[in-house]
């Protein structure tokens, strides 16, 4: 038999029931203002359909000389780049010198049934780069990919390698055989015609529920109890609802691009066999001869590193470099390592490789 230490139990509780009481009260004083995200000032510099291009404003007077436009992933938002002012890896690169465009692929719907890969890549992209171009009266740009952002930043560096001084990679998938990741292997057997026939436009909730039956207890009950060890902290709690409202606001895909990523890349591994096919053209890897720099995390759950470390045998490129970083596919872009180590890792690398760590374009503040 077990002895029951009531007046521990009773303890226990009563401690419970008191932070939960503090707990409401942190909650009822936290408005909406107070979990803002995306904070670093932007402007609005181009807009095709959904697809909107930003310019962070500069906080040094002179920045790096080759524009670096940010491509992120079109299943979650890219302010996780940006989720808070004192932990933000992009106001950390504004600091570090560098001049930060990024997409904003927006919000699909049923409009954007037949919207493919070719229009996100050959389009969308295209355009983007060829406005930074011009506003900069530069040639070429420097392109960071983040996950699926990565690898279209890629497959776009591999068609128009005349427009790409620098290419990064962060926790990006582009050898789709390895099985070390429970999506990848998921993704295999995934009926995607069946699917895309069926809703068009992929759901976001759809999408978001298999994000988190990855890790059910951590991300669907762990996460929960270790708020309640701080509930009465409103810190903790507005970086909780911070990530909450990025983990569930989770945009809807369009279906041929969908269709086309999942089979051609997850289930047939066309793009490290540079079998892929674009628009018509073949894909080959080894157009990428700019330098490049693949960063990856070394307990990503999403994308392994065995998925993104392919990239740099591959790709003819006499300058690859990889940065590998001890964490989560999140924490590589939020938290103490991403900030200490990736920002100023990933800054330092384009600065050297930008025709020198700083230009002649000023700016007046």
């Amino acid at each position: 038999m077990f002895a029951i230490d009531v007046q521990k139990n009773a303890e226990e509780i009563f401690r419970t029931q008191k932070n939960l009481l503090k707990g409401a009260d942190t909650l009822l004083s936290i408005s909406q203002e107070d979990v803002d995200v995306a904070s670093t000032p932007k402007e609005l510099v181009y807009q095709e359909d959904k697809m909107k291009l930003y310019h962070y404003k500069p906080v040094n007077k002179e920045t790096s000389a080759v524009p670096t436009v940010i491509v992120y992933a079109l299943v979650n938002r890219q302010y996780m780049m940006d989720i808070h002012e004192e932990n933000s890896v992009i106001r950390n690169w504004l600091e570090l010198g560098l001049d930060v465009y990024i997409i904003d692929w927006g919000y699909p719907d049923k409009s954007d049934k037949y919207v493919t890969m070719e229009d996100y890549i050959d389009v969308y992209m295209n355009n983007a780069i060829d406005v930074i171009r011009e506003r900069n009266n530069v040639d070429k740009i420097n392109l960071l990919g983040v996950c699926q952002g990565g690898t279209f930043g890629t497959i776009y560096t591999a068609l128009y390698p005349e427009k790409i001084k620098n290419l990064v990679t962060m926790v990006s998938p582009i050898d789709f055989s390895k099985v070390d990741g429970l999506l990848f292997h998921w993704s295999k057997f995934m009926d995607v015609d069946k699917l895309v026939d069926s809703y068009g436009v992929i759901p976001g909730d759809f999408m978001n529920f298999g994000f988190l039956m990855l890790k059910p207890f951590q991300l669907n009950i762990d996460k929960y109890v270790g708020l309640l060890d701080n509930i009465d902290d409103p810190e903790v709690v507005k970086d909780f609802l911070r990530m909450e409202k990025w983990i569930f606001d989770s945009p809807a895909q369009a279906g041929e691009a969908f269709r086309k990523f999942i089979k051609d890349l997850y289930q047939e591994n066309k793009l490290i066999n540079n079998e892929f096919e674009l628009g018509g053209r073949k894909v080959d890897l080894k157009n990428i001869n700019m330098p490049v720099l693949n960063v990856f995390a070394e307990k990503d759950h999403l994308v392994p590193p065995s998925t993104s470390k392919p990239l740099n045998d591959a790709i003819s490129s006499i300058d690859k470099d990889t940065l590998s970083v001890r964490g989560g596919h999140i924490g590589i872009y939020v938290g103490s390592k991403s900030q200490k180590e990736v920002a100023p890792g990933v800054a330092e690398w384009l600065n050297k490789r930008s025709d020198g760590t700083k230009s002649v374009r000023h700016y007046k503040f």
